[in-house]
């Protein structure tokens, strides 16, 4: 279990549409968040609706149903992209306004929450009181981690009522339980954090070495319109522009030696395109996980 992300920079979206319902395709809503610059989508259907992500606490997650009021008064089902704060933190605002809601997530999402989401919680907690955000930390403190109650392992399909929508695990990237959403009939894929814009990957539960060739998969299936965890929506370029960032942070971790010390782990880091402070988190990650395991 690692801390949090951190702080994402200012990025304004086109319009400063922060806040508000966009349509990127039919019946496919996103509201990109100015808190922790986070994108939660909504597909219409005729007899329900689903939401992906929950955000990141009580309070945010309430004011996000509200939202969803404004737009629908259909019963709503949940897909969780992963088991980070941000995007399911939110799940028993959900659960106690439409009970019986189905919350679906990978299993290794459930098993993650399951075991790790107690620490996780405090780990968010102290990360934002050093932040200033002391509300925001007492909000977290809070929270009832509430597990996915629908799991899946390769993928499943959730029919909304006139539509349908795949659910599917890609492979290991972002996390190891990383789910992606494809809206087919809109053209719309949700990616989770499998995809950032306008801040770098983030590596601290990732996999280096297999996040590229997961994205290298993952391009062909597709809509023309992706909608990443963060940042601005994005297109198939992008994601290729950036699955070649990250075969380039792989290539360079294959590069390391065993025995390489914190000062060569910092100027390899140096070179590479997300940039020195993410691309130090990928190498840390990778030598961790080749590092033999004890007992």
């Amino acid at each position: 279990m690692t801390g949090p992300p951190e702080p994402r920079p200012g990025h304004e979206p086109p319009g400063g549409l922060f806040d508000q319902w966009r349509e990127v395709g039919p019946g496919v809503l996103v509201r990109r968040h100015r808190v922790l610059d986070l994108n939660v989508t909504l597909v219409l259907g005729e007899e329900r609706a689903l939401v992906v992500d929950t955000h990141a606490h009580a309070g945010h997650a309430q004011a996000l149903v509200s939202a969803i009021r404004e737009v629908t008064g259909l019963p709503w089902v949940v897909v969780l992209t992963h088991s980070h704060f941000d995007h399911c933190f939110g799940n028993a605002v959900f659960a106690s306004e439409q009970p019986g809601v189905e919350i679906w997530g990978h299993a290794g999402c459930r098993d993650r929450l399951e075991r790790d989401g107690g620490q996780q919680r405090g780990l968010t907690a102290a990360w934002l009181r050093e932040h200033g955000r002391v509300d925001d930390a007492r909000a977290v403190l809070d929270v009832e981690i509430v597990l996915p109650d629908r799991t899946f392992i390769s993928g499943t399909r959730l029919a909304l009522g006139g539509r349908s929508v795949v659910v599917h695990h890609p492979g290991r990237g972002h996390t190891d339980h990383d789910a992606v959403v494809h809206v087919d009939d809109a053209g719309v894929s949700i990616v989770g954090d499998l995809v950032e814009e306008g801040a770098p990957p983030a590596f601290e539960d990732a996999y280096p070495l297999e996040w590229p060739i997961t994205l290298t998969g993952l391009l062909p299936r597709l809509g023309a319109v992706v909608v990443p965890g963060h940042g601005d929506v994005v297109d198939r370029g992008f994601v290729a522009g950036q699955r070649d960032d990250l075969a380039a942070v792989a290539g360079a971790a294959r590069r390391l030696s065993s025995q390489a010390d914190e000062a060569e782990l910092t100027r390899v880091a140096a070179r590479l395109p997300v940039g020195r402070r993410a691309g130090l988190d990928a190498l840390r990650r990778s030598m961790a996980l080749r590092a033999p395991r004890q007992g």
